[in-house]
């Protein structure tokens, strides 16, 4: 048998098994710093826990070897990741369970990236019409981290009957596109998954230790039978030949209306990863029926990060000045509109609006905001940017005497305040509160006094005596009285106390 085996045609076909792993050498390698579960079968493939809407960084390596693909040298690639079912079943109802999952937790993502953590990683984008998926582009000679958080459970998805149910497994997995020579990111070059499980916070960590101190109580010869447990997890590609045809078969029945190309079942296998990624790779798919709502702005939300070069993966830009007012005008700038959205308790999509003036936004109809935040939170959006003024509850008209109080001269003083034809100018302070404090803050802010430097309001009364200002007070003002103020030191000689006349 050896003799046989040393026959040239054996040799030859030893000696082209290298030549043809190098043809299946991966470009690129991504790895995910989570640990994988010590509880896996030794030919099973790997599985990770995850926390919920932890930040888990995924390191995008160039593994190319001296000459590969060298139209992407000194180029960006693009690169999508998404977050998708394990469960074959599952797969193909993708659609549905996700349209079940958004209308359970309106607003929120499946996938998100987050940005301040992530190094090398430019002009990302998210579509609010496919929450499981981020993309970006990234310099595959230098140094990338993208940290996402995965925001489902597993448990979200199986079956509640009897309460205790096992969660379904998903997948994280990545495509990575070059750029074609219409500028698109459209031409295929790499795909590569890996099995995770989410728990709620501190779940995985939890699960992991179980794992653990149960293959500690088996035997050594139990033990040889599970893999060992690493520190990271290398998402792997992941050869589907056994079941493309199943694919293929269920493609046809769900597309009657059209023919799929006849290279289907190839280029499904060349992509190598566990759910095919939309048809067209530059955008993200919506596959629902109901028509996605036009934005103003552009469709998709952009920001960008510091690559390898910056100072620290946390470095962000310089603060801008928040909008002022409680009312989003139209000619707010994107600035002022994320400080306006942030003001009003909308933090959560100040990602989905990043790029929208406060014209952009004011655009939206009700049944848009309803679309894109949910029921709860669009109505709650579209009340703020719609609402009116409140009415203060008391208006008074203040002025300072005599020094510091502004004098205009009137053409006419026939029916003037003051025998000189000179009118005092008083301010307008409105209370949202019938209280004493509120009279104080709002006469500080008014005529910049430190707060803290008046210690006591009064009202002159009659025959010249102080009244101290209380809340009961306050609220016998009538609405729209006047007063001229004016100060005195205290008698231990800190800050001064106030009497209004």
């Amino acid at each position: 048998f050896s003799d046989v085996l040393a026959l040239p045609i054996f040799k030859q076909e030893d000696s082209s098994l290298p030549q043809e792993n190098e043809t299946k050498h991966p470009p690129f390698q991504y790895v995910m710093c989570a640990a994988t579960s010590p509880a896996v079968k030794l030919y099973d493939e790997t599985l990770t826990y995850l926390n919920q809407g932890q930040s888990y960084e995924i390191r995008m390596l160039d593994n190319r070897k001296a000459g590969d693909i060298p139209e992407i040298n000194g180029k960006l690639v693009k690169s999508i990741i998404r977050v998708v079912f394990h469960d074959r079943r599952l797969q193909y109802t993708e659609h549905q369970q996700l349209e079940g999952w958004k209308w359970n937790r309106p607003g929120d993502r499946l996938l998100d990236l987050d940005i301040p953590m992530s190094v090398g990683v430019i002009d990302i984008k998210t579509n609010p019409s496919q929450l499981n998926a981020v993309e970006f582009l990234w310099d595959p000679t230098k140094c990338t981290s993208a940290f996402i958080q995965v925001h489902c459970i597993s448990t979200e998805f199986t079956p509640r009957k009897h309460g205790g149910e096992k969660g379904v497994p998903f997948r994280i997995q990545v495509d990575t596109f070059k750029q074609t020579e219409n500028g698109e990111y459209t031409d295929h070059l790499h795909s590569a998954s890996c099995q995770i499980k989410v728990f709620k916070p501190k779940g995985a960590d939890r699960k992991q230790k179980t794992d653990r101190e149960k293959m500690e109580k088996r035997t050594a010869h139990e033990k040889e039978k599970y893999q060992p447990s690493y520190d990271t997890t290398v998402l792997t590609e992941m050869r589907l030949e056994p079941i493309i045809e199943d694919a293929v078969e269920h493609e046809q029945k769900k597309s009657s209306k059209r023919t799929l190309p006849a290279d289907y079942g190839d280029s499904l296998a060349k992509r190598g990863s566990c759910s095919p990624w939309p048809d067209t790779p530059t955008t993200f798919v919506n596959n629902s029926p109901t028509p996605a709502p036009t934005f103003t702005s552009a469709q998709h939300n952009t920001y960008s990060v510091p690559d390898s070069n910056s100072s620290s993966p946390n470095h962000q830009g310089d603060g801008t000045s928040q909008g002022s007012g409680d009312q989003l005008h139209p000619s707010a700038t994107i600035q002022e509109t994320q400080q306006w959205l942030l003001k009003h308790r909308f933090s959560t999509y100040t990602r989905l609006f990043s790029n929208f003036s406060g014209a952009d936004l004011l655009k939206l109809t009700r049944e848009d905001l309803v679309q894109i935040c949910g029921p709860a939170d669009g109505i709650r959006l579209y009340n703020a940017l719609k609402s009116r003024s409140v009415r203060p509850r008391l208006t008074i008209y203040v002025c300072q005497e005599p020094l510091r109080s502004i004098q205009l001269e009137r053409p006419d003083a026939g029916n003037g305040d003051s025998s000189n034809g000179a009118i005092y100018v008083y301010h307008a302070i409105y209370l949202e509160e019938m209280a004493a404090s509120e009279v104080t803050r709002k006469l500080a802010l008014a005529f910049n006094i430190p707060l803290h430097q008046i210690n006591q309001v009064y009202r002159q009364g009659p025959t010249g005596i102080h009244i101290l200002v209380s809340d009961q007070m306050v609220q016998n003002f009538q609405d729209e009285s006047c007063f001229l103020f004016t100060t005195i030191k205290a008698e231990n000689g800190e800050g001064f106390h106030i009497i209004l006349k």
